[in-house]
């Protein structure tokens, strides 16, 4: 199903690529990094090409909740026990330069953006609500705990950041991909030397960024290892009250609001891709209870790829490649992090030393206990004797019923039950 942005905006129209061309630097991916990372690079005076194999903004992030915050569930305690204060606070940084960068731009733009406050909220463990409001105290930045919300749960306490924002995505980034130089139905097939090949044409680069939600390159980087793909499932709400900020449940499996105009969104009924989960089920449920007076505008589905240890991957693609950049794993929270990944890759393009660099390097330790759990979950998935198989990797595919779909459990590909791809990392309809 559509979601509330795409339904409530009108989308620009590209051209497909149909001859050779060159440019400085191909990016792969027309969402919200790949304009972003065009946008950044324009400014700069870098010329650029973004290649979208559909749409633009037509896979993950016309489906997004839209929130720009630098309040990405508890991570700061967690990331300052793993890698110290320093670490943590670059990360903080920024996070809070791509809040201000967004601030900045949406002056000049006609984007529903709006500053509200954020909260993270615990069911039923206050110590570690009051943990992490230590942790943003020690990285010198104002949180205030609180268990006073204006949703209908019961809490045991949450961490309120001031000053974050939501907008209408697509409204945003519609108008900046209107004076890009974007190709749409234009998937590229391979990277050949010096560039990378499409349906109709070479596209000649001296470097390349691959922007595309999972990385669909197997050779290097062991994406397919590093991360998984978790699903998630918002409602719109008619007639539902002004919640007054921006709340999701610290444990990834509980419930999320925002409001949007008259509308409430109500997200949750989360699970890894291909496994089983409470999906729109969960969320009319507890509408039903808590809002009995409401009436459901909007539903829709996304799905974010998640990392090891919580935090993106952002610069080369891999110690062994050249010229070759990635922006992924996202973790959910790919508003900010996306705008960071756009100021990052335009830092080391220009060849700028950015003290950001090492937080994001895609080729930092994955000594992390997901690794098992992503390696025995593939394993599974390829040992199991059943049809049909997702052609990245053939696992096996499980069937949704939810959303009719073919769904990988190893690495979130999904499929319609005609079998047209609808998530990467396959890059080929199934069979």
């Amino acid at each position: 199903m559509n979601s509330l942005w795409s339904q409530t905006t009108d989308r620009p129209e590209f051209e497909t690529l149909k001859s050779d061309i060159k440019t400085d630097v191909l990016i792969i991916g027309g969402g919200i990094c790949g304009i972003l990372c065009g946008y950044m690079l324009k400014s700069v005076g870098i010329d650029c090409v973004i290649a979208e194999a559909d749409k633009i903004c037509g896979g993950v992030t016309q489906n997004t909740t839209a929130k720009i915050t630098l309040q990405h569930g508890l991570i700061y305690d967690k990331m300052i026990s793993r890698f110290g204060e320093e670490y943590a606070a670059l990360y903080m940084m920024s996070q809070q330069a791509a809040l201000d960068k967004y601030r900045e731009m949406c002056k000049k733009i006609d984007c529903d953006y709006k500053e509200c406050d954020a909260y993270v909220y615990s069911l039923n463990d206050r110590k570690k609500i009051e943990k992490e409001v230590a942790a943003y105290n020690k990285l010198n930045y104002s949180a205030i705990f609180t268990d006073k919300l204006t949703i209908p749960v019961s809490v045991a306490g949450a961490v309120c950041v001031k000053n974050q924002a939501q907008f209408h995505s697509l409204k945003f980034l519609y108008t900046i991909a209107k004076d890009l130089n974007i190709y749409e139905n234009t998937r590229v097939t391979e990277l050949v030397p010096g560039g990378a090949a499409t349906e109709h044409g070479n596209i000649f680069a001296e470097r390349i960024v691959v922007a595309t939600h999972f990385p669909f390159l197997n050779k290097h980087g062991m994406y397919f290892l590093k991360m998984y793909q978790h699903r998630s499932y918002v409602i719109g709400l008619e007639n539902a009250p002004d919640v007054k900020g921006m709340y999701i449940d610290e444990s990834g499996k509980g419930l999320s609001f925002r409001n949007y105009g008259d509308l409430l969104l109500l997200g949750g009924g989360s699970h890894r891709t291909g496994k089983k989960g409470g999906n729109w089920r969960e969320l009319s449920e507890f509408a039903k209870k808590n809002y009995p007076n409401v009436k459901e505008k909007f539903r829709w589905a996304t799905q974010d790829c998640m990392t090891l240890d919580d935090i993106p991957y952002i610069g080369r693609y891999s110690e062994n490649t050249h010229a070759l950049y990635v922006a992924t794993g996202f973790n959910k929270w790919g508003m900010s992090s996306s705008m960071v990944a756009a100021m990052l890759l335009t830092d080391i393009l220009q060849g700028k030393y950015s003290e950001y660099e090492n937080v994001y390097s895609p080729s930092r330790s994955v000594l992390r206990p997901q690794l098992v759990l992503n390696i025995a979950e593939s394993m599974a998935g390829l040992l199991r004797p059943t049809a049909p198989r997702c052609p990245h990797m053939y696992c096996a595919l499980k069937y949704n019923p939810q959303e009719h779909t073919w769904d990988c459990s190893c690495h979130g590909s999904r499929f319609s039950e005609s079998g047209e791809l609808l998530n990467n990392p396959a890059n080929a309809d199934k069979k």
